[in-house]
Formats: structure tokens, C-alpha cells, sequence
């Protein structure tokens, strides 16, 4: 997901501890031993809208996949097993998914979901010809979940969904369990007009299937609360209630865990995981993460980003064995690749980037760009994928300083905006993350650096294309449009036999390595600090999808 997972629409600024403290002052009281009570998630920001496809931020699905469901949905826990959501029933052959829906499920608004909501789901998204098209609101989402791939949707029966594909896409299935996938009501959809202004509000009030309703958006207090459903059709959920609370941050909102303020907090740094080590009230909860932390060159901006040379000089110089030990004090790993290592095709013959500022230099001066300056855009709070990233940014000016490049940090305070930013291509470098929506190379791999356009788009001998490119998709902030790559990430999409694309896409890897139109930072681990209240066993640490927190209990 999301740039965290990650990343890219809407979330807004974080608040003050202060703030936060005050807003959750009195809902903490676990109830009694029936594992009641108000269930306090602390995080870093606080987006104002949550509707799923108007975002790409993990924030906000945080927030989404507890008032959504959607038709297949992950294993908790599993790293990416699919499992039934809304549909008991589901299969892709060829060109055709096919779903048997859940009968008697309930929207919060009281209607009842059948095929027709699915599909006018799916229509908002992607359907220019839907009267309740979202249109230029919708998310990056919306292309590469459905757009590239839907040919039609056929909901004939009230419980027999069939979606018929452009073409063989092999993740289909799992693109359907993704936060951006969640399952809206028609009848709101409809309800709220054909204006696609007035569709933007039900980001303010969303009407979903899951395990807790939305009840308060507090924007002053940066602050979300959600009541329990009592007509949710699955297991739980077992609290009366989930606040959402923001503290910008770390070691004040692990304060707030520590305390028993809050309850799970996420986003941790080396210095506040150690708080939660070493507090008698808390625990690290810790996963392998199936994300990516990187550093963005935007070719269409910087002429110097083109050359190859120019890229490699760059990842040679920035020392990410320090970023990773030093500043993430070992909560992650180099990067190699745009694959992290547990997804299918990562290639495990690539090494880290070595720190050579010797063999940067020459290739500087091969290239004829010494004494290069360009701007290094940051967000401010922590993502699990970057969780100190002004220490990180100010790493990489210094290591670029001592090869002559000059660097102006360009911080930002609002993540919203820095995305704002990002997305119109206006930086010259960035900071981004992924976190997998999915599970499959092709989250990262064309999500990240295919632009989504037709190859003949680019110009022949050009390796990069411009923002304003019919159809580009700005989540490859790069604006890479490497035609090798394009050509074997597609291929890889289109096949259902496992090995085919496992091949391919280690050749992909090896390919974007070799390229550098990141500078390849790290793969986090996935931390969570879990107040002593949580009862240890209901609660599951997940790389995918989630929280999970209709499961959890209070002791």
C-alpha cells in the first residue's frame, strides 16, 4: 500500500503529543474481562479523507480496512494468503474471474450487498462512462487495480459476479483483496450524485461491510473513531470501539503505549523501539516487511538524472549501510533491488550498491556533471520504510557533498502535501516507500517504474517520458520508461505459470539495479509496540492487509 504501503494521496499533517494526549484523555478504560472497551491506535498523521479510492496512503487504510471489506481478502498474518471476504467463492481462468458473493451481508447504511454494488464499485473507479465516475479525484489506484485490466462487469444475479479482463493479468485475484479494492455501497455512491465534487464526501462519512462504523471524524483533535457493528457478518470485532490518534512524534507516541494511553502504535524508530524494550509495559512486535525505502531521480526534471552514469554515481556515493545501521540501527537491510526479499523474483544474486566515492567521481566526470546541484525532497514523520528521514536526507547531502554535488533539502511538514508535490512531479529527488498492497512483483515492479503508457510513447532512444504523458501514472516518481523493462514486466504480468515470471522478473531486478533510477536505500522490518492491555493473542503483526483489529481483544 499502500507509499505505505506507504503511500501517495491524502493524508494531512501530524499533531502534537499534547494534542493527541488530550484527545484520548478518558477513552482507555478496557472494560471488564469480556474484552470490552475503546481500543486507542496511535499513529503518525491524520488524513481528512477515507474514502479508498481516493488514496494511496496507508494511513488512511489503516482506518479503511476496518469499515471495508473486500471480496477476497489476505490472511492475517500470512504474508499474502488469500482467503474469503465477501466472495466464499472465487477463480481466474484466462480472461475471466468469476466470484460467488456472501448472501445476507449489510452495509452500515442498511442495505444489503449484492453484485450490483461491486460492480458500480468497480464502474466509479475506472468508468468514464459512469455517471458517478470519481474522475481526476480518484487515486493512482485506480489504474493498475482495475483500469489497465477491466473489460467489463457483469453482475446479472444478485450474487454471481463476473469480471472479464483485457487480457491474461495473473495478480487479478489479489488486486482484489487490496484496500483500494474495498467494496462500496451503491446506494451511497448513488445517493451522494453524479458531480464528481460530491462524490469526494463520501471520503467524510464512508458506508462500508466491515467489523466498525465510522462515527467521528475530529479533524481539529486529529483524531478518527469508529464504533463496533453489530451486524458485521464475520468473527468480532471484540472492542466497542477503535480510536485513531495522532502523534507526530516517535518517542512520544511510544510514550503513549508505554503509558497506557494508547494501545498499538506503529512507525517505529531505533530510539523508540528501544523505549518499548526496555519498558515493563510494552512489547516490540516485529515481521519481516514486504516493502521498499528509496530515493526517486526525476529524469523528466533533471537533465543530468538521464544519464546512467550520473544515477550509479549517485548510489555509489550515498552510504546505505549507514542509513541502515547507523540511523535505523539495524531494524532493516540494505536495499538491492526494487523487489524485497520475500516476493517471488527477487534476484538473489544482486550485492548493495558499495560506498566507492573514488569510482563515484569518475563517473562523474565521465559523464561531465561535476559539480551538480539539485533539490532532495523529504517528508518529516516516520514511515516504517524511512523512520528518521531528515537524519537519512541529511546522510545523503553530506556523503554527495564530498563529491562535489551540492544538495537542498526541501522539508516537508505535511505528508499530504509532499505528495501533492511528488505526484506533479516537481521535485528533482525524493524520498518514497513501498508497502506491498499485495504480496506480487508486479506491486512493485510496474506500480513503481513502468509509467503505464504505451510503449511506442517513448521516444526512441530515451529512456525516461514526461509527467504530462496520456496515461502516465506519477506513483514511478522516476519518470523512468526503460523500454527493456516495460517489455519484461508486462510479459511477466500476463503469465499464470509461476516459473515464467519468477525468470522474468529477476531479470527486471537485475535490469533496475543496474539502471539505478533509484538510489535503493532499505527493506524495514514491520514493528509494532502493543500495550500490555492487548490481550497477546488476538492481535497479529501483518505485511500485508490489515490491522486486523476486529480480532483483538483487551485483557
Amino acid at each position: 500500500m499502500s507509499h505505505d504501503a506507504s503511500r501517495r494521496d491524502f493524508l494531512k499533517a501530524a499533531g502534537g503529543a499534547a494534542v493527541a494526549t488530550t484527545a484520548t484523555a478518558g477513552c482507555l478504560d478496557g472494560g471488564g474481562g469480556d474484552g470490552s472497551g475503546s481500543l486507542v491506535y496511535a499513529r503518525g498523521d491524520h488524513p481528512e479523507n477515507y474514502d479508498p479510492q481516493q488514496t494511496t496512503s496507508g494511513e488512511v487504510a489503516k482506518v479503511t480496512n476496518q469499515i471495508y471489506d473486500q471480496l477476497i481478502q489476505f490472511e492475517p498474518g500470512s504474508g499474502g494468503q488469500l482467503t474469503e471476504g465477501l466472495a466464499t467463492e472465487y477463480s481466474l481462468e484466462g480472461t475471466t474471474a468469476t466470484l460467488t458473493l456472501r448472501e445476507g451481508v449489510q452495509f452500515h447504511n442498511g442495505e444489503e450487498l449484492t453484485a450490483e454494488d461491486a460492480r458500480a464499485t468497480i464502474r466509479r473507479f475506472i468508468d468514464e462512462e459512469y455517471d458517478y465516475y470519481l474522475g481526476e479525484n480518484r487515486s493512482g489506484y485506480g489504474a493498475f487495480t482495475f483500469g489497465n485490466w477491466v473489460d467489463s462487469v457483469d453482475a446479472s444475479s444478485d450474487y454471481e459476479l463476473s469480471i472479464e479482463l483485457v487480457q491474461q493479468y495473473a495478480p487479478f485475484l489479489r488486486n482484489l483483496a487490496m484496500f483500494a479494492a474495498a467494496i462500496l455501497s451503491q446506494a451511497q455512491i448513488e445517493n451522494l450524485g453524479a458531480d464528481p465534487e460530491s462524490q469526494v464526501e463520501l471520503g467524510t462519512d464512508p458506508k462500508g461491510t466491515g467489523a466498525f462504523t465510522f462515527e467521528e471524524l475530529d479533524n481539529g483533535n486529529e483524531r478518527v473513531r469508529l464504533s463496533a457493528y453489530d451486524d458485521y457478518w464475520g468473527d468480532g470485532p471484540n472492542v466497542d470501539e477503535v480510536v485513531f490518534t495522532t502523534v507526530g512524534q516517535n518517542s512520544s507516541r511510544v510514550q503513549e503505549v508505554i503509558n497506557g494511553d494508547a494501545h498499538i502504535t506503529d512507525n517505529l524508530d531505533s530510539q523508540s523501539s528501544q523505549q518499548v524494550q526496555n519498558s515493563g509495559s510494552a512489547s516490540l512486535l516485529s515481521k519481516n516487511g514486504i516493502n521498499v525505502g528509496y530515493m526517486a531521480f526525476n529524469m523528466e526534471r533533471v537533465e543530468a538524472f538521464r544519464n546512467r552514469q550520473v544515477r550509479r554515481a549517485v548510489s555509489l556515493a550515498v552510504n546505505t549501510e549507514a542509513i541502515v545501521n547507523d540511523i535505523y540501527q539495524g531494524f532493516a537491510e540494505q536495499a538491492t533491488q526494487p523487489l524485497p526479499p520475500d516476493v517471488m523474483g527477487h534476484n538473489d544474486s544482486l550485492e548493495p550498491y558499495p560506498q566507492d566515492k573514488q569510482q563515484a567521481q569518475t563517473l562523474l566526470e565521465e559523464a561531465g556533471a561535476t559539480g551538480l546541484s539539485f533539490e532532495l525532497a523529504t517528508f518529516s514523520n516516520p514511515r516504517g520504510y524511512n523512520p528518521s528521514p531528515v537524519d537519512t536526507a541529511n546522510q545523503v547531502r553530506s556523503d554527495l557533498e564530498d563529491i562535489g554535488m551540492s544538495v537542498e533539502i526541501n522539508q516537508f511538514s505535511d505528508f499530504g502535501s509532499y505528495l501533492d508535490y511528488t505526484d506533479a512531479g516537481r521535485h528533482d529527488a525524493c524520498f518514497l516507500g513501498w508497502y506491498t498492497d499485495n504480496a506480487d512483483p508486479d506491486n512493485f515492479m510496474y506500480v513503481l517504474l513502468d509509467p503505464k503508457v504505451d510503449l511506442e510513447q517513448v521516444p526512441e532512444g530515451q529512456d525516461w517520458v514526461s509527467f504530462d504523458t496520456e496515461g502516465y501514472s506519477p506513483l514511478n516518481a522516476a519518470a523512468w520508461a526503460n523500454n527493456e523493462y516495460m517489455q519484461t514486466v508486462r510479459e511477466a504480468q500476463a503469465s499464470y505459470d509461476e516459473a515464467t515470471r519468477q525468470s522474468l522478473y529477476e531479470e527486471a531486478s537485475q535490469l533496475a539495479h543496474d539502471e539505478a533510477p533509484w538510489v535503493f536505500i532499505d527493506y524495514a522490518q514491520t514493528l509494532r509496540a502493543v500495550n500490555e492491555a492487548v490481550d497477546e493473542d488476538s492481535y497479529t503483526v501483518s505485511s500485508v492487509g490489515g490491522p486486523y483489529l476486529e480480532m483483538v481483544s483487551l485483557n
